[in-house]
């Protein structure tokens, strides 16, 4: 019987691979918890946020508990506050700003994708885009100078119209300041516009042009195509979008700040004086000479904090069950 034969030492190309190979392994780990890190870091600032949040505004929580979110008193002399006038005027302007950005919004990403002329869809589609980049503050400076003017003039044409219509009358019967909760619903829709507009366009365009050539053979018009073919293929896209406008619509302070009317008075109407929860942190955070007042303004931006983590929350798993729609449909 033969002894077995050693196995041959590996070559140099061999070894010279297995180096190689190393290498891309070590890179791959690297970069892998890397990616990881970043997307942990993330939640720790969220985490740390929320959590100085707490901190900050635990006076004003123990004090007034939960009774703070339905208390509509903001007194800083005698320390009494509460945040439902703040509430209110943020949930009104943004509902306000949704109901106009979001039919514009569409007629703009319909019109570059279906019926602007190819020369037509660039130059307007930037123009649209550098709305997104104005400073908020100068929205604000335009609609308190320009917008709030014009505003103020119109209302008692508006009052007088809509007098008589049951429901309608009370929305639009109010002192003409031209500054209001209207007012601030309006330049938000023109803020978020952009935004919206900007991922409907996006999602219009991925929509084969085989699906739309289709239906377009058959006879059908525009809108057509656009209600049967584009946004049943698009509509996890669009409610992402319109989500997104929301988000920048709740925390929205500098414009908001200027032509809302910082009122804590009782909003009767939508030509009211009001205030949202971030116009109130810019306005009086300066001026809060007391722990207790301080606290108070800390607890309304945690207020703040929560209604957009669960605006969010809501928009995806609206999102995770239009996706779910959409496989099972297909």
């Amino acid at each position: 019987m033969q002894p077995a034969a050693s196995a041959p030492p590996l070559s140099k190309v061999a070894m010279s691979e297995n180096v190689k190979q190393q290498r891309v392994n070590v890179g791959d780990v690297l970069f892998f918890n890397l990616t990881r890190g970043a997307a942990l870091l993330v939640l720790l600032l969220l985490a740390a946020i929320a959590v100085s949040l707490v901190q900050g505004g635990m006076l004003s929580i123990n004090k007034f508990g939960i009774g703070f979110l339905w208390s509509a008193e903001w007194d800083q002399v005698q320390e009494h506050f509460g945040a439902l006038r703040a509430i209110q005027g943020t949930l009104y302007t943004s509902a306000i700003a949704l109901l106009i950005g979001v039919p514009v919004s569409f007629g703009i990403a319909l019109f570059l994708t279906e019926l602007a002329p190819l020369w037509l869809r660039r130059p307007l589609g930037i123009a649209i885009e550098l709305l997104a980049g104005i400073p908020s503050i100068i929205y604000g400076m335009w609609g308190l100078f320009v917008v709030a003017p014009l505003f103020g003039d119109w209302q008692p044409a508006i009052t007088a119209a809509t007098a008589n219509i049951p429901l309608i009358g009370q929305l639009f019967n109010g002192p003409p300041f031209g500054i209001g909760i209207l007012t601030a619903g309006l330049i938000l829709s023109i803020m978020i516009i952009p935004f919206i507009s900007s991922v409907m366009r996006d999602v219009f365009e991925v929509v084969p042009p085989m699906l739309k050539e289709s239906a377009y053979g058959l006879g059908s018009t525009t809108w057509e195509v656009v209600r049967h073919v584009v946004l049943p293929y698009t509509k996890t896209g669009v409610v992402g979008g319109i989500m997104l406008g929301l988000g920048r619509a709740l925390g929205e302070t500098m414009a908001v700040t200027f032509v809302i009317g910082n009122s804590f008075d009782a909003v009767e109407s939508l030509f009211h004086p009001g205030n949202s929860i971030a116009s109130v942190i810019a306005n009086e955070f300066a001026e809060a000479s007391t722990p207790m007042y301080s606290s108070a303004l800390v607890e309304c931006g945690l207020i703040l904090y929560v209604i957009t983590t669960i605006v969010l929350a809501l928009s995806k798993i609206l999102l995770l069950r239009l996706q779910k729609g959409e496989g099972s449909h297909s």
